[in-house]
């Protein structure tokens, strides 16, 4: 499902079974993500569906990229692997307006 992204932050704050994905390549990644976000890169493609296998069907994944585009296409790909909740950040990172940490290195 797509969300704007006041929707996508207002929905993440009252859901407790979230979890945020980040889809974006490691250098994106570097620049500063969202809050508590987990990465792995959608252009990995196999090795993307390896990892999102050993993810947690019964979450609520928020997903996002850089422009709303990859993250979509991810949402896609988890809902047919049996992921009933996923939420696509429309307008990506390049467009939020919310808290962004440093990831750890």
């Amino acid at each position: 499902m797509n969300l704007t992204q006041e929707d996508w932050w207002e929905k993440l704050q009252a859901d407790e079974n979230a979890v945020i994905l980040d889809v974006r390549t490691e250098d994106e990644w570097n620049d500063g993500i969202i809050p508590n976000a987990i990465n792995i890169d959608i252009y990995k493609g196999q090795g993307f569906i390896y990892q999102v296998e050993e993810l947690d069907k019964s979450k609520n994944y928020y997903v996002y990229c850089k422009a709303g585009g990859r993250s979509a296409q991810a949402c896609n790909i988890m809902n047919q692997m049996g992921f009933e909740t996923t939420y696509n950040l429309m307008g990506g990172f390049s467009e939020w307006g919310g808290p962004v940490d440093m990831p750890k290195v």
